[in-house]
């Protein structure tokens, strides 16, 4: 079934009002009629079983047939500090960490990071990264669409991490797969997590030093190097399986 997102002002009463590009999307791709059905989330949580009851060139609107909450989110809310990374992996990160379950992503730079961007390619990357968070959200069936923050510098990354309730940090030089195991599944009463992977050569001593100094918990992925490409989305699918309620 095909599914939308809307902001919460486009809900009024028992229906929902579509506008912008979802009204060709839902016209002319997928040529839907009256009566056909579909799913939306207001990307805060909520989703509704709706029906199309009328389409005009500029706006269509739907019939809310049935609503509850959504129930495909982590009960814990994971904001991966990714440190950006070269070339177009960036947005590989950002589609697979939303399928992977992600609250927020949030790019880093920090000194090893070889792509600097000035303020107006950042902007557009960011508008760009946005999009492909909502088009992995709108294909694994996400109750919300996580926020692609803007960039950070490691210093405002690692500020923004006190404020959840704990933080992972993976590093090669970390040792003990039991210990690892024992601090994820220590943070299971956590509601707000925080990852960081490093660029492309990691993070620098003082950078793991600092991450330490601020809370942040060093854990090994096992004995193979992983591509920072790689490491974030295994993160993410181990705090999946970990902290995943019953299906």
């Amino acid at each position: 079934m095909p599914r939308f997102f809307v902001d919460p002002s486009q809900i009024i009463d028992d229906h929902i009002y579509i506008h912008g590009g979802d009204v060709n999307h839902i016209r002319n791709v997928l040529r839907m009629k009256k009566g056909d059905e579909l799913s939306v989330s207001d990307g805060q949580g909520q989703d509704y079983f709706c029906r199309i009851e009328q389409l005009d060139p500029g706006a269509i609107r739907l019939h809310i047939d049935n609503s509850w909450a959504s129930y495909v989110e982590l009960p814990v809310e994971v904001t991966l500090f990714q440190g950006l990374p070269k070339a177009d992996k960036m947005e590989l990160i950002i589609q697979k960490a939303v399928e992977l379950g992600a609250f927020r992503i949030v790019p880093v730079v920090t000194e090893r990071t070889i792509v600097r961007l000035d303020e107006k390619k950042a902007e557009k990357k960011q508008k760009r990264w946005q999009q492909i968070s909502e088009s992995g959200a709108k294909q694994a069936g996400r109750g919300r669409i996580p926020q692609v923050g803007p960039m950070m510098t490691f210093q405002e990354a690692l500020a923004s991490a006190k404020r959840l309730d704990g933080c992972l940090i993976p590093y090669e030089r970390a040792k003990g797969m039991a210990a690892s195991r024992e601090t994820i599944r220590g943070m299971k009463d956590c509601k707000r997590i925080g990852v960081f992977i490093g660029p492309e050569g990691g993070f620098s001593e003082k950078e793991i030093k600092e991450a330490m100094a601020a809370g942040a918990h060093p854990i090994t992925l096992g004995r193979r190097i992983l591509r920072t490409e790689t490491a974030g989305l295994t993160m993410l699918s181990i705090l999946m399986y970990e902290f995943e309620e019953d299906v």
